[in-house]
């Protein structure tokens, strides 16, 4: 079929149904749109058989919805109505939840079914990880039903008329509000995880306003309710009445000159109005039966390293590049035959993180140190020839963090994965080795094709070229189980010895054809001419992006 996709911000739903949709051999477009004449102009220039907005915060207006089937994916059960679906879903600690795909009509969510679908809403799980999880699952569920009965030409959608309807208006800050003189850390954090990525918690604190994002249960520490009472990579860990939860990014309400603000670092945000509290470093080997924050921990089975990560946002700053290649460095000594990194829910990696970069008083130099950081650390995994590694991707990864992916022996996906192997839509020429790792994997017609045209994947579809090597039909609690039965069965596979043999045998041949340092280089001149240049258009396009603006549309056409 021929099909508009029309959603509010390109996100990582609109992007998966995009990849997916195109898998299934449908024709599809894509446009963000922001209001009633955006989908008139959206529609009118593409003629569509059918529209499907996977996440449209705007109403589509009576003239193409009564011209067009036009199918809404709402997620929530059927019978749930309003923009906080999830949010609240989250804050009640429902323990299941589900999508629903209805047909546009005059109010909003009310309009006929054509299919729905459950899932699990996991305990202790942030609303954006769901989202990216179990709802996005269940939305593709629904979303090829409904499809595959529209396509029939005869299917009459279920009308809502016999269900009683549960409307859940917008959750303002108001309802969101923590009273940390009176609030337990359970309530605590129901309230910063159905906010975690948007719109946050706003609170006040060392005499400003923020907003809260991300939240994660602290088991040892304590303190007066509502304080400080230590950091840890950069978050921050608030005292409860009852025990005490890790804050890992804030973002300030207002900013100097009124302009968008973005999430950082919570301690990097605070500045010099950081109290002088104890920095508690995580030890890398945690206690299975600790509950804390820690965003790097390793772990040793059946023969197995596996580095766990999982960096807010999939970004990896300068700082958090350096521990991860300090923990990689120390699973290397381990007497292990296989190390995996990654296998945790939600992102792999992102890449380099643009928020740090953007907020430093030096933005060109931050850049730099964090190219460089990403880059020892794909590097490492490249000149490791006496085991075998494996990058397991629980979730999506773009940029450097699907270079970074690429670098190890065999990646991994959950079925549902979005990939995002290249840099031209932030105006970067890109780095992380991929001039040396991508053409190896998919070929050099594939790999140009990539990065020319800039357009997300599915998992299959970077397994058929070969970026991925396997895609793993599992959950998103049950990924990191599946990974670590493959793994272990890998370790103690006969075959692993011959190719760790070949494996390093290669390495030398492609080092003495042409050194890694070489394609190192050149990727960061190229790169340090982009950073350097304080009229290239990456530097807009980081800002539009951080700050969720428009690009402008001569940036746009110059970003490559």
């Amino acid at each position: 079929m021929r099909i508009l996709l029309i959603a509010s911000a390109f996100n990582s739903l609109t992007q998966r149904v995009q990849a997916e949709l195109r898998d299934a051999r449908h024709t599809v477009a894509t446009e963000v749109v922001r209001d009633a004449d955006d989908v008139r102009h959206a529609v009118a220039g593409y003629e569509p058989e059918l529209v499907v907005a996977p996440m449209l915060r705007t109403a589509v207006p009576e003239d193409v919805w009564s011209r067009y089937t036009c199918l809404i994916v709402h997620p929530g059960p059927p019978g749930d109505r309003g923009p906080s679906s999830l949010d609240r879903a989250v804050a009640e600690g429902r323990g299941r939840w589900g999508v629903t795909v209805l047909q546009a009509e005059a109010e909003m969510d009310a309009g006929d079914i054509w299919a729905s679908a459950e899932c699990e809403v996991p305990g202790g799980v942030a609303k954006s990880d769901l989202y990216r999880g179990e709802i996005s699952d269940a939305a593709l569920e629904a979303v090829r039903s409904a499809l595959a009965k529209f396509a029939t030409g005869s299917h009459r959608p279920r009308s809502q008329r016999d269900l009683t309807p549960t409307v859940r208006p917008v959750m303002r800050q108001s309802e969101r509000r923590i009273d940390w003189q009176s609030d337990g850390t359970v309530a605590v954090l129901r309230t910063l995880r159905a906010a975690d990525s948007q719109p946050g918690v706003r609170d006040a604190m060392l005499g400003a306003e923020w907003y809260l994002h991300g939240g994660h249960l602290e088991d040892q520490l304590h303190g007066t309710p509502g304080e400080i009472v230590a950091t840890r990579a950069g978050a921050i860990c608030r005292a409860t009445v009852d025990g005490a939860v890790w804050i890992p990014q804030l973002r300030p309400v207002r900013a100097p000159g009124g302009r968008a603000t973005f999430k950082l670092p919570a301690t990097l945000a605070l500045g010099d109005r950081l109290p002088d509290v104890p920095e508690r470093p995580a030890p890398l080997e945690l206690a299975p039966e600790r509950l804390t924050y820690s965003e790097i921990r390793y772990r040793e089975r059946d023969g197995v390293g596996y580095v766990h990560f999982s960096f807010p946002g999939g970004a990896m700053s300068t700082v958090q590049c350096r521990r991860l290649l300090a923990a990689y460095r120390y699973a290397c000594t381990r007497p292990t035959r296989v190390v995996v990194l990654g296998g945790a829910r939600d992102f792999f990696s992102n890449g380099i993180h643009l928020g740090v970069i953007e907020a430093a008083r030096d933005s060109a130099a931050e850049g730099w140190a964090n190219i460089q950081a990403i880059d020892d650390v794909v590097e490492a995994v490249l000149t490791t020839t006496d085991r075998l590694v494996v990058a397991a991707l629980g979730g999506n990864a773009a940029a450097g963090g699907a270079m970074l992916a690429a670098a190890a022996d065999e990646v991994w996906c959950k079925a549902g994965t979005v990939l995002n192997p290249h840099y031209r839509l932030m105006g970067l020429p890109g780095s992380e080795l991929w001039t040396y790792t991508l053409p190896r994997r998919v070929g050099p017609e594939i790999t140009e094709a990539l990065m020319r045209d800039a357009e997300p994947m599915s998992a299959a579809t970077a397994r058929r070229i070969g970026l991925v090597d396997r895609v793993l039909p599992a959950g998103p609690s049950e990924f990191a189980p599946r990974v670590a039965e493959l793994a272990a069965a890998l370790a103690v596979d006969p075959a692993t010895h011959q190719r760790l043999a070949v494996k390093k045998a290669n390495r030398a041949r492609d080092e003495a054809a042409e050194p890694l340092a070489s394609y190192r280089d050149q990727e960061l001149a190229a790169m340090h001419r982009v950073l350097f240049d304080p009229g290239a258009p990456h530097h807009a396009l980081r800002a539009a992006f951080l700050r969720k603006e428009p690009v402008p549309r001569d940036v746009a056409s110059r970003r490559g």
